[in-house]
């Protein structure tokens, strides 16, 4: 299944019941007066923020949505049923702009509902009209539309640390050691074809798919991922030990992330050296005493559970003091 993250859908509030032109009818009298009532309210139209980034492939062929009508008005001044609102359940992270004025709205509460589109309003009876000098009206007015847009909707995903790196980095291995969670894993590119989310200690960490040297133009998965990371508070920067030059592989990245957006790189960051089992400790000692200078950093083997605990309490320690700060 594709990952979607970007989609377009019409949305209608509904239209607002019409006011009638009605009158009583009492025993012995023809006429007893107006009683046409007003007309329903139509439905409007409501975003719910889920933690399902999967979500907006339930839309790839159902792309229009429209609330229902109010009812119209009723004798015995009866007003009409307001119409159905609808809700759409839209991933956490969402930006929804109108393609016509412009205006956004974001979805960056989990479990939030926001109002979109308002449902126009019911019409007016003759009752309503009924005044000392006009005591049979025979004037009512049409329901309101309801409001409707054609909305561009990205997704922006909500973690508070983002994995990065080249493709085979290691991300999602060490995401699924952290975080329990079932990311693939393979020694191919581009295994991880769309973002994965876990819980680390209360942290949402997101494995972003591998970037590669010219990403930011929209090479390899290109732009499609890197908007992800805006979000996150902070980076933290895989790097495999099967690397020949730590110093080039961090380059690379770091130059993509200044090409898509600068403030990326102002981030905090962390570089962590994974599949550390592969290097002798000496070699590995030597391979990144360059990077020190650049960011603190971190070494950790997912296969060996030693260094996966001292990990797991020095990435906790840093979390928490960023996030309490």
């Amino acid at each position: 299944m594709a990952f979607i993250d970007e989609i377009t859908l019409r949305m209608k509030a509904g239209n607002g019941g019409n006011g009638v032109v009605a009158w009583r009818h009492e025993k012995g009298i023809d006429h007893a007066g107006p009683g046409g009532g007003n007309g329903g309210a139509g439905g409007s139209v409501y975003i719910h923020a889920v933690r399902n980034v999967g979500l907006l492939h339930r839309y790839r062929s159902e792309k229009e949505f429209v609330a229902g009508r109010g009812h119209d008005g009723m004798n015995w001044n009866k007003q009409g049923k307001s119409g159905e609102d609808i809700t759409i359940d839209l991933p956490l992270g969402c930006i929804l702009t109108n393609t016509t004025t412009g205006q956004s709205v974001e979805l960056i509460k989990d479990n939030e509902t926001i109002l979109l589109l308002q449902g126009g309003k019911g019409g007016l009876g003759n009752e309503h009209y009924k005044s000392s000098i006009n005591r049979s009206p025979k004037q009512s007015t049409p329901g309101k539309p309801g409001e409707d847009a054609n909305f561009f909707i990205e997704l922006q995903l909500v973690a508070d640390a983002g994995l990065i790196g080249l493709p085979n980095a290691g991300k999602s291995s060490l995401l699924n050691e952290l975080t329990n969670s079932s990311a693939k894993v393979g020694d191919y590119q581009f295994t991880t074809l769309e973002p994965n989310l876990g819980d680390f200690y209360g942290y949402i960490l997101a494995d972003i798919p591998g970037l590669i040297e010219g990403a930011s133009a929209g090479k390899g998965l290109g732009v499609k991922f890197l908007r992800h990371i805006r979000r996150t508070k902070i980076l933290l920067h895989c790097i495999s030990s099967e690397n020949e030059d730590f110093d080039i592989v961090y380059k690379t990245i770091r130059n993509e992330l200044s090409e898509y957006d600068k403030v990326l790189t102002d981030k905090r960051e962390i570089i962590i050296i994974t599949k550390t089992d592969l290097v002798e400790p000496d070699v590995l000692a030597k391979k990144i005493k360059k990077l020190k200078s650049k960011s603190p950093v971190l070494v950790v083997s997912t296969i060996d559970s030693t260094s996966l605990v001292v990990f797991k309490k020095k990435l906790s320690s840093i979390l928490e003091s960023l996030f309490q700060s």
